[in-house]
């Protein structure tokens, strides 16, 4: 009795990692879809966030403004998730940093649109694929996703020190409604 019950504990130990394993067969992947929707979440809020009369605030003229940070991360999404869902980004008309808020909110909704259908099929198993990037550089496609998360996360901080300059909360900031 007491050999069954080693062995059934025996077999249970052997089948159980690989079963975990089966459904986190791409943690990495999965890991970054989870971090591009949480950014699109943020960033967009974010933006929306801003009043009209603030989208060229910069705290000094050095730094981008909010429209210029929402041109740039449309342009980069773009690039980015492309790059690193290996697919080509759809043709889009230009934006500018004198468009209208609601055009260039949407054009940032449309590019994580596309992050989110680029980084579909995304798998753990190329990561280390090296992926065209600036400058005629190749990168692996895991250092394509680190430096498309940092992005993203430096440009949520630039613009939650931007609301917080003028009086306004980030959208991590606020208290869920009840």
């Amino acid at each position: 009795m007491q050999a069954r019950i080693y062995s059934a504990a025996l077999a249970a130990m052997l089948v159980l990692p690989s079963a975990a394993t089966a459904q986190q067969a791409n943690p990495v992947a999965d890991a970054f879809r989870d971090n591009a929707r949480d950014a699109a979440k943020n960033l967009i809020a974010a933006a929306e966030e801003f009043p009209v009369d603030k989208l060229k605030f910069k705290p000094t003229p050095a730094q981008m403004s909010v429209s210029d940070i929402m041109v740039h991360l449309a342009q980069g999404n773009d690039y980015l998730c492309g790059t690193i869902g290996g697919v080509k980004a759809p043709t889009r008309t230009k934006v500018d940093h004198d468009d209208s808020k609601d055009a260039l909110v949407a054009r940032l909704r449309e590019t994580f649109a596309f992050c989110e259908q680029a980084l579909a099929p995304l798998t753990d198993a190329n990561l280390a694929e090296p992926l065209p990037f600036f400058g005629g550089r190749k990168l692996s496609r895991a250092a394509v996703m680190t430096l498309t998360t940092g992005d993203w996360a430096d440009h949520y901080s630039q613009w939650a020190i931007y609301l917080r300059l003028n009086g306004l909360l980030p959208p991590t900031a606020k208290k869920p409604a009840p």
